[in-house]
C-alpha cells in the first residue's frame, strides 16, 4: 500500500462510518421510519422506567423483564451524562459514541505490525446491517468493553482480566473472552474486578442479583434455533402459543421445556468442546486469544434458547477483532456473520410479523439466519482446532518481540 493509499484508507473508513451511522440515528430518532415494529420502545419505555427505579437507589427486581447483571445499571443510567437531552435521545447518542469508540480501537490496532484495517471495515459494514436495533439496546456498549479487553489483553493481561470482570457484570457473555486464556493472573484480575463490583452493588442497592432467577420460567424465544421446531410444528397441529413473555416473544406450550433443555444440553456440549480444545492445544499464537473468544461466543449464541437481534452486535465486534490480524483464520466465519446480520434485520424488525405467524417467509428467514450462524460456528471451531491443535505453533526464538507473545501459561 503506497503512502497516498494509506492516507485515503482511514478517511474513507471514517466517511463510510459517519454516513451509515447518520442513517441509523435518523431511524432511531424517528426522523425516518424503519419498516416493522418500533424497535426504540425498549429505550423510551422499558429502559426509562428502569432508569427512574435505579435513580431511587434500588434495582427493578419486581420487573421480570430485568434480566441483567448489576453493572447493567450503569448503561441504563448513562443518559444522565447528557442532561440537556431527553432520555431516548441521550441513549442513542451514547450508543453511537460507543460505536465510534470500537472503530477507534480497531483502527488503532490495525497500525501495529502484522495487523490490517480489515477488522475495522467489518465493524463499519456489519453494524448498519442490523438496522436501528443496534442503537436501541445497550449491547453496543458491552461490545465496546469486550473489544477493548481483547485488544488490550494482547499486551496487558491484567487489563484484559479487569475489563472482562466489568463486562461480565454488564451482560455475562464477556466472561467467554477468557476461553483462550491460561495465565492465572488474568483470571485473578477478572475475578477480583467482578467480585469487588458485585460486592459494591450488593451493599448499595437491593435486588442486585434478582436477575439470577428472572429467567427460570422462560419459554423458547421465537428467533432461536430450537424455535424452528415449533415454527414447523404449528403447521402440523402443535397446540402451543406465541406470547410476549419475560420481555420477548416466546413459544409456550407442550414440549417447550424439552427443547429448552435440549438447548442447555447443547451449551454443555459446546463447553465440553472448548475444554477439550484448551487441553489439546499447546502453545498458542497471539491471535488464538481472539479466535477462541469468537468461537466461544458463537457456540453459546447458537445454542441459547434466546437469539435476539442485538446478540449479533457481539459477534460482529469479535469477528472484527479477529480480522485485525493479517493471518487470521476467521475470514469465512466473519463473512458468514455479516450475512447473518443482513438476514437478522429482515427477520426483525422488517418481517417480524411473518416470523411470529410462522408463515413461509418467516420460517425461511429464520432458517437462513440461524443456518448461517451454525455454519459460522462450525467453520470457526474447525479453523481454531486446525490452527492450534492440528498445526501447533512452531517454537519461537527467545528474542521474539512482545507482540508475538501469547497468553498461554508458562
Amino acid at each position: 500500500m503506497d503512502t497516498a493509499e494509506a492516507r485515503r484508507s482511514p478517511v474513507l473508513l471514517l466517511a463510510v462510518w459517519a454516513l451509515t451511522r447518520l442513517v441509523l440515528l435518523l431511524f432511531v430518532l424517528k426522523v425516518w421510519t424503519f419498516p416493522g415494529p418500533d424497535v426504540t420502545s425498549d429505550v423510551s419505555v422499558i429502559y426509562q422506567g428502569w432508569y427512574d427505579t435505579l435513580r431511587s437507589g434500588s434495582f427493578p427486581h419486581d420487573d421480570v423483564t430485568w434480566q441483567y447483571p448489576p453493572a447493567g445499571a450503569l448503561a441504563i443510567l448513562s443518559p444522565a451524562l447528557l442532561p440537556f437531552l431527553d432520555y431516548a435521545h441521550a441513549f442513542a447518542v451514547l450508543a453511537c459514541l460507543a460505536d465510534l469508540a470500537v472503530l477507534c480501537l480497531l483502527r488503532y490496532a490495525a497500525r501495529r505490525p502484522g495487523r490490517t484495517p480489515r477488522g475495522a471495515w467489518v465493524w463499519v459494514v456489519g453494524v448498519p446491517l442490523l438496522g436501528p436495533t443496534v442503537y436501541a439496546r445497550y449491547d453496543v456498549m458491552v461490545t465496546a468493553v469486550a473489544v477493548a479487553a481483547l485488544l488490550a489483553g494482547l499486551r496487558r493481561p491484567r487489563v484484559l482480566g479487569a475489563l472482562v470482570g466489568l463486562g461480565a457484570l454488564l451482560k455475562v457473555w464477556p466472561v467467554l473472552l477468557l476461553a483462550g486464556v491460561a495465565r492465572r493472573r488474568v483470571w485473578l484480575s477478572a475475578a477480583a474486578t467482578a467480585g469487588a463490583l458485585a460486592l459494591l452493588f450488593a451493599l448499595t442497592a437491593p435486588g442486585a442479583f434478582a436477575f439470577l432467577t428472572a429467567q427460570r420460567d422462560r419459554g423458547t424465544e421465537v428467533e432461536s434455533l430450537g424455535a424452528l421446531v415449533f415454527h414447523v410444528a404449528r403447521h402440523f397441529g402443535w397446540e402451543g402459543r406465541v406470547l410476549l413473555n419475560y420481555g420477548s416473544v416466546e413459544f409456550l406450550g407442550p414440549h417447550v421445556d424439552l427443547v429448552s433443555a435440549g438447548a442447555l444440553f447443547l451449551s454443555v456440549i459446546g463447553f465440553g468442546w472448548l475444554l477439550l480444545w484448551r487441553v489439546s492445544a499447546g502453545r498458542l499464537p497471539a491471535r488464538a486469544l481472539t479466535d477462541a473468544a469468537f468461537v466461544a461466543v458463537l457456540l453459546f449464541t447458537v445454542t441459547s434458547r434466546v437469539i435476539s437481534p442485538q446478540y449479533l452486535v457481539w459477534l460482529v465486534g469479535l469477528a472484527a477483532v479477529c480480522l485485525c490480524f493479517r493471518d487470521s483464520r476467521m475470514t469465512l466465519p466473519g463473512c458468514l456473520v455479516l450475512g447473518a446480520c443482513l438476514a437478522t434485520v429482515l427477520e426483525f424488525p422488517v418481517f417480524f410479523a411473518n416470523v411470529v405467524a410462522s408463515d413461509g417467509l418467516g420460517i425461511t428467514l429464520l432458517l437462513v439466519r440461524n443456518g448461517l450462524l451454525v455454519l459460522a460456528t462450525v467453520t470457526a471451531a474447525l479453523q481454531l482446532w486446525r490452527g492450534t491443535v492440528s498445526q501447533p505453533l512452531p517454537t519461537v526464538p527467545p528474542q521474539a518481540t512482545r507482540s508475538q507473545e501469547t497468553l498461554s501459561s508458562s
